[in-house]
């Protein structure tokens, strides 16, 4: 198992999503030990580990407040094969049932990708000798042999030569040949001896911006054929594909791109795909992750039923067996869905968790909800995070050689003005940062090429007087108490 999260335990997996994320200790918490138990299972025996079915989690928080985050992070954190689906998505008119299946489809690509990588990356270092050598090749190319081949001669040679005859031609081709072969001794060796010194120039990186020609695999793009209702997809040069020979292709490129498309053709030949697609297969079953966002949208509520709702509700009977355990079949071969491990997600305003059928709600055990954002989290989320807001923005203005500084007053004003944005008009948790952000240096980014200051300082007063008719006098009175 190449998976870095097995190693971990539940309180780093923690402290690793804190760095992104501010808050939501319980949803973390319960993400960190239902990965963890899929480590413990891998290490009972054989019996025993069929039986233990993953505890599926249910999210349940209002938008922009880390759900969608957290399950983005864990799949980054993870190697494990992860993909996210809108639920929505199989509402829309057109969708048949057994569309749903086209997640645990998503899943098995996800995995072959993740293993294939891993694969090659093994293969690296053997790949990236090869590419070097082919690199040389194509700047010093070696000496061909100038042996001329029996029979390149008139029409008349084979008739006198068959009669012992030598003649003249053939006694001079003969001389040449042997001065030829002393002189390719030679060359050979002033040859070998330039190769070495290109070996130690492309060592010590000199040669990285030179073009030379390299010839590359010809691969036809974009014949696909498909079908993806049945997973199958038949691509039409495949078929024709193994009676032709390869294609190749001459290109002209710099020696730094040459490495890595010549690095990356001669891993893909040393690795066996048949061997990738068993063990992501293997990898998607055991240890796949599909998160299913936006599930309260397809939780209709029991006073009222009418047209779309019928569907929404089917849509949840065709979430139900892939949630419960079935056989999907993929190109690759058939997926058992039993030990994926399924995370809903949704805001939940106006359906609640018991709107979902019972055998839905069923299969997800653990339930967490996540807490609105208050003040004080809107500013940790400012500062904070290794990908903070305003860092972004910093590092953006930066590039143009402008330096902007945000005081502690006007971090603390953004996260009050947002928080009172929230509470007035929809809250829409920390994207409302992104909104105040962007407005806020609007008027710097637009006038950058004129600026004279290489360095602007934004204070309260400054993010104030940006508002001052968002957000006004009389609004503010209602949060005096």
């Amino acid at each position: 198992m190449g998976n870095k999260l097995y190693y971990m335990t539940p309180k780093e997996i923690v402290a690793e999503l804190d760095k992104y994320i501010i808050g939501q200790d319980e949803a973390k918490k319960s993400v960190a030990i239902a990965l963890r138990n899929r480590y413990r299972r891998s290490l009972l025996p054989e019996e025993l580990m069929e039986e233990i079915t993953p505890k599926n989690i249910l999210m349940m928080g209002p938008t922009g407040c880390g759900k969608t985050e957290i399950a983005r992070r864990l799949a980054k954190l993870m190697d494990a094969p992860f993909v996210k689906v809108e639920a929505t998505k199989f509402t829309e008119v057109g969708y048949v049932g057994r569309d749903v299946d086209s997640m645990i489809r998503d899943l098995v690509e996800a995995s072959i990708r993740i293993t294939k990588q891993n694969r090659l990356e093994e293969k690296y270092a053997i790949a990236e000798e090869m590419a070097e050598e082919k690199i040389i090749e194509a700047i010093i190319p070696g000496n061909k042999k100038s042996g001329k081949t029996q029979g390149a001669g008139g029409p008349f040679d084979f008739i006198l030569n068959s009669g012992g005859y030598q003649s003249q031609k053939q006694q001079y081709e003969e001389q040449q040949t042997k001065k030829g072969d002393e002189e390719n001794k030679s060359t050979a060796q002033d040859i070998e001896m330039a190769r070495e010194q290109v070996r130690q120039q492309l060592k010590d990186g000199k040669l990285e911006e030179q073009y030379i020609e390299i010839q590359v695999n010809d691969v036809p793009k974009g014949n696909q054929l498909d079908m993806s209702q049945e997973g199958m997809s038949i691509a039409i040069g495949n078929i024709f594909g193994d009676m032709m020979p390869q294609k190749k292709k001459t290109k002209k490129v710099k020696v730094k791109d040459a490495r890595k498309i010549l690095r990356e053709e001669e891993a893909q030949n040393l690795i066996d795909m048949d061997q990738v697609t068993e063990e992501a297969l293997e990898s998607a079953e055991q240890n796949g992750i599909v998160f299913i966002d936006e599930i309260d949208k397809i939780a209709s509520g029991s006073s009222y039923r009418s047209g779309a709702d019928v569907s929404r509700e089917g849509v949840q009977r065709d979430i139900l067996p892939i949630v419960e355990g079935s056989v999907v079949n993929t190109k690759y071969g058939p997926v058992k869905t039993d030990h994926v491990l399924f995370i809903g997600s949704g805001a939940f305003h106006t359906a609640k968790p018991t709107d979902l059928i019972p055998e839905l709600q069923g299969r997800f055990p653990i339930r967490v909800e996540l807490e609105n954002l208050t003040e004080e989290t809107l500013l940790k989320i400012l500062t904070i995070p290794e990908n903070a807001l305003t860092k972004q923005h910093k590092a953006l203005l930066e590039t143009e050689g402008i330096k902007i500084e945000f005081s502690d007053d006007a971090i603390k004003e953004i996260a009050h003005m947002a928080f009172l944005m929230n509470e007035q008009t929809e809250n829409i948790g920390a994207r409302r940062l992104h909104t105040i952000l962007e407005k806020l240096l609007e008027d710097i980014s637009f006038n950058i090429p004129e600026m004279e200051e290489e360095k602007i300082v934004i204070d309260a007063e400054y993010v104030k007087e940006k508002f001052i008719e968002k957000i006004h006098p009389e609004d503010l009175d209602r949060y005096i108490l």
